[in-house]
């Protein structure tokens, strides 16, 4: 059946923003390797532009507006790294940005957004408050609505990531955390014409299990509730997401908060990098008794999504 991109897609996305995103480094150690039973190779999108993966789905989308449209700017809800990312992506091509963001969401991540020249407006916690917002803006201004992952561009430009770890690292199998799924629908759209065979596994908070759930039981069930640390995977999977994760992502393992804590820590203390909590979910997943026993693969690629944490409540 099609999806939301192709692997053309995802090559015109890494052609389009390659300019103007870094190739993000592919970490190892000895130690973790041990822990894991094998080889882990993390792919540091914690170093990419704007701390975290998102810049690339941003950009692309930005990048193919059309005059008129981009003069009219862009708008999305973010409590973090999306907004951080499409207020940067606005940045380049010299066009306005409003982001909404709820009341709430981590100091740091509001800072970045700020920062990178975003109009700030405040909402009401809630996903029905911060969209309502949002249409409302759009229609007095007619700025273009670009979600953090439910878009085919952004989707396509996330895909990218697939693309560089490949050639950076030859892999078995590869974990991605997973939230509203615009990143691991990406990568895995792209590995199943890359390295056809090559299973992509999704990393989950237990607590944040819609996308477990959806899997186990064949179709989309919204998220609700979310409880984790892991602030950038309590969102849902969408339309476009839900396909790519039900038919091309092998399976969905969750992990506990306690999990998430320990292999943020270890992160810190041995690659020495700062990844927030939505990072550490598939280093934690590696970890696991559960993929240990049930995964046989030598070579196993984590993507380290994102390192914007808020330095004043650190969760040890």
């Amino acid at each position: 059946m099609p999806y939301a991109v192709n692997l053309a897609d995802i090559q015109a996305a890494a052609d389009r923003i390659g300019p103007h995103v870094h190739r993000s480094p592919v970490l190892t150690s000895r130690t973790l390797d041990g822990w894991a039973g094998r080889r882990l190779f993390f792919k540091c999108e914690l170093f990419q532009r704007g701390g975290a993966f998102k810049i690339r789905g941003a950009l692309n989308a930005v990048l193919q507006l059309s005059e008129a449209a981009a003069a009219r700017g862009v708008i999305t809800h973010s409590s973090g790294n999306h907004g951080a990312a499409l207020a940067l992506a606005a940045g380049i091509r010299g066009i306005p940005v409003t982001v909404v963001v709820p009341r709430g969401a981590p100091a740091v991540k509001r800072a970045a957004i700020e920062g990178y020249g975003a109009t700030i407006v405040d909402c009401a916690p809630g996903q029905a408050a911060r969209q309502a917002t949002c249409d409302r803006i759009c229609a007095e201004t007619g700025a273009t609505w670009i979600p953090s992952y439910d878009h085919p561009h952004v989707i396509a430009g996330q895909g990218t990531i697939a693309l560089e770890f490949v050639e950076q690292a030859e892999l078995d199998t590869m974990i991605v955390p997973i939230g509203g799924g615009g990143m691991i629908s990406g990568i895995a759209l792209a590995l199943a014409e890359l390295r056809p065979g090559l299973p992509v596994f999704a990393a989950e908070p237990a607590g944040a299990d819609d996308a477990a759930r959806s899997k186990a039981a064949g179709r989309l069930i919204p998220q609700e509730a979310p409880a984790t640390i892991a602030d950038g995977l309590r969102t849902s999977l969408g339309g476009h997401t839900w396909p790519v994760v039900r038919d091309h992502v092998a399976a969905v393992h969750t992990v506990s908060e306690d999990q998430i804590r320990a292999a943020m820590r270890h992160i810190w203390e041995r690659l020495k990098v700062v990844a927030e909590p939505s990072a550490a979910v598939g280093l934690a997943v590696a970890l696991s008794s559960e993929f240990r026993e049930r995964v046989e693969a030598e070579r196993v690629g984590i993507v380290l999504c994102g390192g914007n944490v808020d330095l004043d409540a650190l969760p040890w």
